[in-house]
């Protein structure tokens, strides 16, 4: 699904007005009543209060309480401007909303508040996506009254105050927070950046039968990825295939006291479908390994401790590195030796690793254009410079992607894959049960596996995060968010691959 910047959905909405066609009229009626539908289902019973602005996010209002009205649910309604000040929908829909119901209170100081009633579900239809200043006056007291009251509230398309993109110069103080948001035909990229996630609330998507010409034809940097999208990259398999046929990987992982990254890892390595795995580790890991994943082959280091040197990489398909490894003065030497030498295979830089590609620019340039780098917030500002919000995080990472020439996946709730073009894809799996130590290592082994059964790094990523999610989401049926650690996400990855292959 794409992900377009509201400026290009308001064009989207103006092409389907023209080639449909339908009048702009019987769009809103349209969005309305896909809004009224999801909002019954979340709120079947209780009275509304409906807050309605003088843009059309106020005729979608409108309209929603006259269909809310016919439904037999007690409604009130309040404006936050003059009837004039309505735009010519707005308008029309007030006009049909009169015929049945009499009474609309025009809010026009803060004394009026204290008729919203606190028990009331509340319906924030104030303003729109098309917002782009911070609410002042009456409509930030009104905000700020909502905010104040314990009460559930729904907003249309998006909370009132939020912009759609960029919130950096915003009044926080002046957005809805929202319990749920109902949302037209596509989500706002707002909705996938972590500080916003307090106004949104939980945010659902309804088709509004906007233009598919339309939505083809206009190009957006930005896509939600979903089950179709991600079950087409699936390779087929094929019955007289052997272990040669599924790559061989290598990762190198582990120091002294952090060998647990090294199983995960090569753990999830494995369960992902590679054909042959060894994994580099500590000389007194050995036994830790060759115990825990039977599976693995194990190539041992010179040092007890920690990684200095790495084998021949002659026999490898794909190689990993960071999870676990320390960033002493060997290892760092070991990663730029390694880096020196991929001769064009692919690699999955993580952790660790990323941490000494912070503590040394120089390494930069040795990155491979078909690396996989996935740094934690954290490790990425490390790496790019300390960012204040998501979204400028976000655009640093577009950039940084761009500049060196690699896939990005920026960790996080909607973890995001930035290709080497600049092109992201948000993922659509995962719950924060996923927050726990080793979770980013499960990533890695993953990712290193699908690199050595031939998936380009695009594809990778795309295909491991969406996995690695799926499989903490499968969890959820018989395990409480809170009890998730990494191993279990391991234990679902097969069922996690059936599902899409099904």
């Amino acid at each position: 699904m794409k992900i377009f910047p509201v400026a290009q959905i308001a064009k989207i909405d103006s092409y389907t007005i023209t080639n449909e066609p339908i009048d702009s009229i019987d769009l809103m009626e349209r969005a309305s009543l896909a809004f009224y539908h999801r909002f019954t289902e979340l709120h079947p019973h209780g009275d509304v209060s409906v807050l309605a602005g003088p843009g059309n996010n106020g005729g979608d209002a409108l309209a929603i309480a006259r269909m809310l009205i016919k439904d037999g649910r007690e409604v009130q309604v309040y404006l936050i401007c003059d009837e004039d000040k309505l735009s010519k929908d707005g308008l029309q829909n007030l006009l049909r909303l009169k015929k049945i119901k009499d009474s609309i209170t025009i809010l026009q100081s803060e004394d009026q508040f204290s008729m919203i009633n606190n028990e009331d579900i509340i319906i924030d239809g104030l303003f729109g996506s098309g917002l782009n200043r911070p609410l002042q006056g009456l409509a930030k007291q009104l905000v700020q009254f909502i905010n104040s009251l314990d009460a559930e509230v729904v907003s249309i398309d998006i909370p009132s105050g939020l912009f759609g993109e960029d919130n950096n110069g915003n009044d926080f103080e002046a957005i809805i927070m929202a319990g749920n948001t109902i949302s037209f035909q596509f989500p706002k990229l707002a909705f996938l950046l972590a500080e916003n996630e307090i106004f949104t609330g939980k945010w659902h998507i309804e088709n509004i039968g906007l233009h598919p010409q339309a939505i083809k034809d206009f190009k957006s940097d930005y896509c939600y990825t979903e089950f179709k999208q991600i079950r087409e990259l699936l390779k087929p398999n094929s019955r007289f295939a052997h272990k040669g046929y599924f790559g061989h990987a290598l990762l190198l992982a582990g120091n002294y006291g952090k060998m647990g990254a090294a199983v995960l890892s090569s753990r999830a390595c494995l369960k992902t479908g590679v054909g042959l795995l060894t994994t580099h580790i500590p000389r007194l890991g050995y036994t830790i390994i060759q115990s825990s994943v039977p599976e693995a082959m194990a190539s041992i280091d010179r040092s007890d401790i920690l990684i200095s040197e790495f084998p021949e990489l002659q026999q490898f398909s794909a190689i990993g590195m960071g999870p676990g490894i320390g960033t002493k003065p060997n290892t760092i030497s070991a990663l730029k030796e390694l880096l020196e030498s991929l001769a064009g295979k692919p690699i999955v830089l993580d952790a660790d690793a990323l941490n000494i590609l912070a503590m040394d620019e120089s390494l930069w340039e040795l990155v491979p254009s078909n690396a996989i780098l996935t740094p934690h917030p954290g490790e990425f500002d490390r790496l790019a410079g300390q960012s204040h919000s998501s979204y400028e995080r976000l655009l640093k990472a577009i950039t940084f992607a761009k500049d060196m020439q690699v896939t990005i996946v920026l960790k996080g709730a909607y973890t995001a894959v930035i290709a080497a073009d600049g092109h992201c894809y948000f993922n659509s799996t995962g719950n924060p049960g996923m927050a726990t130590g080793g979770s980013g290592d499960v990533l890695t082994g993953m990712l290193l596996s699908l690199l050595a059964q031939g998936y380009n790094s695009l594809e990778a990523a795309r295909l491991g995060v969406y996995i690695h999610g799926l499989s903490a989401d499968l969890l959820l049926n018989n395990m409480a968010k809170e009890s998730i650690v990494a191993s279990d996400i391991i234990s679902k990855i097969g069922a996690a691959i059936q599902q899409l292959r099904r």
